[in-house]
């Protein structure tokens, strides 16, 4: 189903080294050290400008002779591309490979590296998340008010309605972002800042993609009364997070965003003060670089430390295993999953079948029978030789734009057909005749149906149901969703989360023309891109109700308080209708009213990081990822191993010998209030927690917890089992999920 994720917009993120051109000059992020003390300025303190002079100090002495603004990321007359002061210490810059090679002499200097290209990764969402106007937890987080979310993305349409201000109060007095923007569409108390680091597309942040202004949209848009495509999907759009500010940061468009682009946006953001930073790209295809060569994860690891919240999708690399990207554990790693919305359009066959499918394509109901037409099947391999005038054709989704070659061919209608990898998940796409998705199975059974019957007597019809509301099997995983294991730390279970990805109707950069010759600014389009501002946006409405909690509080507190069942009241399922796995939905689905008030959070420090970084890798790679010298053999940093880090999930792998790990949790919730172990078994494993009751006597209190794992059997080799463990009390259920690997 290549081609139907590819018409739906579904940006699947992956990157590679940017690849040599034919000058000796490329990009290169280059690390150095803080510069010694005697090269401060009068007042003691690192300035701006004495940064910028002891970048320049390692450029060729021609470069190190001109002069730049060091808050103008991009100077065109300059070889400095972009110069960090949060997120790194260092620069961007156009060199040759000798001159880096010089530059390594030079005292201060630590590593350098060209840098690396990426490529690009609502009116119901809410509601089905339990946020509804005027009532419940919207109104009592103030629907995010006084919340920054920061959208690093492909830029802004200014003047689209989600980005109104009405209702919105002025920005945070904390706030110092600058406006990019300019003539009559500019920036105002929804849209407070918009700022373009794109390096090679020079000019103001505009949105010449959609996704930027769909993301954006999606965490914090303005509401937006009678919002539909095509009739269909009506009612008030907004964003998760409706009365909270955005600010812009645009680093690409389409296949074009580059890591020093990104680092220089993170670096901004952190800078202008944002509260929440939303980013929906990044990965390497391998998903194993290390977070010291990942700028996500480095400029993530500065902004949690000052207190910003960092969400991240998961990557559309699903359903293969171990797909994931961004998964440090102080990102929130989202996946995607379907909404209990549906827009149908089921086949109806001659001998009286009838399939559930989807399609935006909707004709009007006016009363009179559908009409059966021939049914023929055209696996649609480009051949030419099959007569489907007049008649309806049953199409394997392939590579090819089926829609365009039935129409061509003078085809009727087409049936969709989903291949075996997305099983039962079907969305509504917007077909150029009238046409529906129905699943793998559904169609194998209209298949034989058509080679059991004779040509001239199997018919179809397609019949258009318009907009429903309640599929049981909401939230279901999307095929597309990337899956765990985590190959770049095995021991921290990703993803960590899962929340509304399919099917999202959020603004778009352009209006768009539908079927029935209407035209809309929204589109409806899916992936975890579109995941991922949904929970910044969760995470806004947490920071407005507790503006002291850690980033990892909030994270512990969307993750322990997640749902593990869909509406039918039995596990999530994955798009096979099979239970879905925790490296599928993480935690489970979030859900934001519980995540409000999670009774215990699992807490982690900065220093509590950087010890498991320790464990990881070396000295050196740890203070690329910090921004400064680390001893980890000295007293402050020991090596933590991964499973010991305060997570709230276990990753644990287990032989012969059995392992303890201790957790602390700290009371968010009724000052007192007892709390009651509840183990879910895991299979061959025996779990014991220790103690089985935690009672606290006030708020912020802190009590610690011990695990053990050990085998109960010593025969599985390789596999993966699951669990849970949760606390308990008359008010609170606070989960982690346990995914254990039995190995001999």
């Amino acid at each position: 189903m290549a081609s139907l994720f590819l018409l739906a917009a579904i940006f699947i993120f992956n990157f590679h080294s940017a690849s040599s051109t034919s000058t000796s000059y490329q990009t290169y992020i280059v690390h150095v050290d803080l510069p010694p003390p005697e090269e401060y300025g009068v007042s003691g303190q690192l300035s701006s400008s004495d940064l910028e002079t002891w970048y320049r100090s390692f450029l060729p002495s021609s470069e190190a002779a001109s002069t730049s603004d060091l808050d103008k990321h991009h100077t065109p007359s300059s070889r400095i591309v972009h110069m960090y002061r949060n997120v790194i210490t260092g620069f961007a810059a156009r060199l040759s490979a000798d001159e880096v090679k010089e530059m390594e002499k030079k005292e201060g200097f630590i590593h350098a590296r060209p840098q690396k290209k990426y490529h690009f990764h609502t009116t119901h969402s809410p509601n089905f998340l339990g946020l509804h106007q005027g009532v419940g937890a919207w109104p009592e987080s103030n629907y995010g008010k006084g919340v920054i979310i920061g959208v690093i993305d492909s830029g802004i349409t200014p003047g689209h309605p989600s980005f109104n201000d009405q209702g919105m109060p002025p920005p945070p007095t904390k706030w110092k972002g600058k406006c990019e923007l300019n003539g009559t569409l500019t920036c105002n108390n929804k849209l407070i800042g918009a700022r373009n680091f794109a390096s090679h597309l020079p000019g103001p942040p505009i949105d010449t993609f959609g996704h930027g202004t769909h993301t954006a949209s999606t965490a914090a848009g303005n509401f937006i009364s009678n919002a539909n495509v095509s009739g269909q999907a009506n009612g008030t759009a907004s964003g998760i997070a409706p009365l909270a500010h955005l600010a812009i940061y645009k680093v690409g468009s389409r296949d074009s965003i580059f890591d020093s682009d990104v680092l220089a946006a993170m670096d901004a953001a952190i800078e202008d003060g944002v509260d929440v930073i939303s980013i929906s790209f990044g990965g390497d295809v391998t998903h194993t670089t290390p977070f010291y060569e990942d700028v996500v994860a480095i400029g993530a690891f500065s902004a949690i430390e000052k207190g910003i919240f960092v969400s991240c999708s998961a990557g559309n690399g699903g359903p293969g295993n171990s797909s994931l990207y961004n998964t440090a554990p102080w990102i929130l790693t989202v996946g995607a999953s379907t909404t209990d919305r549906k827009i149908k359009a089921t086949v109806l066959l001659g001998n009286g079948e009838a399939y559930e499918g989807e399609s935006l394509y909707q004709l009007k109901d006016d009363g009179s029978p559908e009409q059966f037409l021939p049914l023929v099947y055209g696996s649609w391999s480009g051949s030419e030789s099959l007569d489907v005038k007049g008649k309806v054709v049953l199409c394997e989704m392939g590579e090819d734009d089926n829609g365009e070659n039935v129409k061509d061919a003078g085809g009727a209608a087409m049936i969709g057909m989903n291949d075996e990898a997305d099983g039962y998940y079907t969305e509504p796409l917007p077909h150029v005749l009238p046409a529906t998705l129905v699943s793998y199975e559904a169609g194998l059974k209209i298949k034989a149906y058509i080679e059991g019957a004779n040509s001239s007597t199997s018919t179809a019809a397609i019949s258009f149901r318009g907009t429903t509301i309640g599929d049981n099997t909401a939230p279901m995983v999307t095929p597309f969703s990337s899956r765990g294991p985590n190959l770049v730390s095995p021991g921290i279970l990703k993803p960590d989360i899962i929340g509304p990805g399919s099917s999202i109707l959020a603004g778009w950069f352009v209006s768009v023309s539908t079927f029935d010759n209407k035209t809309t600014n929204l589109k409806m389009i899916s992936g975890t891109s579109m995941s991922c501002p949904h929970l910044s946006g969760v995470a806004a409405l947490i920071k407005s109700v507790h503006p002291d909690w850690s980033p990892a509080m909030v994270k512990s507190a969307i993750m322990t308080s997640s749902t593990q069942t869909n509406l039918g009241k039995i596990p999530i399922l994955d798009q096979r209708h099979r239970t879905a796995d925790v490296f599928a939905v993480g935690a489970g689905h979030v859900n934001p009213p519980a995540a409000l008030d999670p009774g215990l959070v699992y807490d982690i420090s900065t220093r509590d990081y950087i010890s498991y970084l320790c464990f990881l890798y070396a000295e050196k790679q740890v203070a690329a990822i910090v921004n400064r010298k680390i001893n980890c053999s000295g007293p402050e940093y020991r090596g933590v191993p991964e499973a010991q880090l305060n997570y709230p999930s276990f990753s644990v792998v287990l032989g012969y010998t059995g392992y303890g790990y201790s957790r602390t949790v700290t009371n968010v919730g009724e000052p007192k209030s007892t709390y009651y172990a509840s183990i879910e078994s895991v299979p061959g494993v025996s779990v014991t927690v220790e103690p089985r009751v935690l009672s606290f006597t006030e708020v912020k209190q802190q009590l610690t917890y011990e695990v053990h794992f050990s085998r109960t059997e010593f025969i599985t080799n390789g596999s993966y089992v699951q669990g849970s463990i949760a606390w308990i009390s008359t008010k609170h259920v606070v989960r982690i999920p346990i995914s254990v690997k039995l190995v001999l």
